[in-house]
């Protein structure tokens, strides 16, 4: 099996590229604080002219966003926007497709996706749909603690609408269940669930549009390179829309990539992506310059 090709930093690859889609959980912060030398990284390659669009699961509208970046240490400048699946959900919302009425499961602070959607929060047995942007408690559920809920909705056919598709995230030094988990199992039982996020082709569109913004004119895809650590979100859905990809090792991964999150093992991600059949042009244990 051919090892893996490894770069050291992503000024190795950075004059190939004009602009960055770049995860944000597990890439640019562990969901309290910035990795080191990820926001010089992003400085560098906006330095030479190149553009950094942030493409995130998040399933909060990108507006709540930037200040809490800040707190983790990445500042304003060091990128030019923030696409979130929270924007193309919200988006969806308004359009009334499944009604008005709407049962979440998530946060209260979730309800930001609500706000002039003209959708109103209502209590399961009142919805026309439902809303999976979290679970409730994720620092102490997990999917199957909502089996007997979830099979009660599909046994009345409810669409649910997956906010952020991510099964896992890193939090710390912990994994913690997202969204998708439950979206996953809702399909199990026969749900029907519409997905908003990576990796599904409509966020990429958004995205090459928002870039053509930024940028003030289209950015080819071969001069576009996304960054992520999922293989099932950022790495598959960059190929999947014709875009290069690098694939941070150090994140939701590290355990399948070698001993140690910081010396990844060329022929551990080889035979990772020969099993997932991904393609991505490189791999690097962080974002670092």
């Amino acid at each position: 099996m051919t090892s893996f090709p490894i770069i050291d930093g992503l000024s190795a690859i950075a004059d190939r590229y004009d602009a960055l889609l770049c995860d944000v959980w597990g890439v640019l912060h562990n969901g309290e604080r910035a990795y080191p030398g990820v926001p010089e990284a992003l400085a560098n390659f906006r330095a030479k002219g190149g553009r950094v669009l942030l493409l995130s699961n998040a399933p909060r509208p990108s507006d709540v966003l930037p200040a809490m970046f800040e707190g983790m240490g990445i500042p304003l400048d060091v990128y030019d926007g923030i696409l979130t699946s929270g924007d193309a959900t919200k988006a969806y919302l308004a359009s009334h497709k499944h009604g008005t009425r709407c049962y979440l499961i998530g946060m209260e602070r979730h309800l930001t996706l609500f706000e002039g959607t003209g959708v109103t929060r209502v209590e399961e047995d009142a919805a026309e749909f439902i809303l999976a942007a979290s679970l409730f408690d994720a620092d102490t559920e997990e999917p199957e603690d909502y089996r007997t809920q979830l099979e009660a909705l599909a046994a009345r056919k409810l669409p649910l609408v997956c906010a952020n598709p991510d099964i896992v995230v890193e939090s710390g030094d912990r994994h913690i269940y997202c969204a998708g988990a439950l979206a996953r199992l809702y399909e199990e039982l026969g749900g029907n669930v519409v997905y908003f996020g990576k990796p599904h082709g409509p966020i990429y569109d958004i995205a090459r549009a928002r870039l053509a913004e930024i940028a003030g004119g289209e950015i080819a895809d071969a001069r576009i390179l996304a960054v992520g650590d999922g293989m099932a979100t950022d790495i598959k859905g960059a190929e999947a829309a014709g875009i290069d990809a690098l694939f941070i090792t150090g994140g939701i991964a590290a355990a399948d990539c070698g001993d140690h999150p910081e010396r990844p093992d060329a022929d551990k991600i080889a035979a990772l992506m020969a099993a997932a059949r991904l393609h991505p042009v490189a791999a690097a244990a962080r974002l670092v310059w």
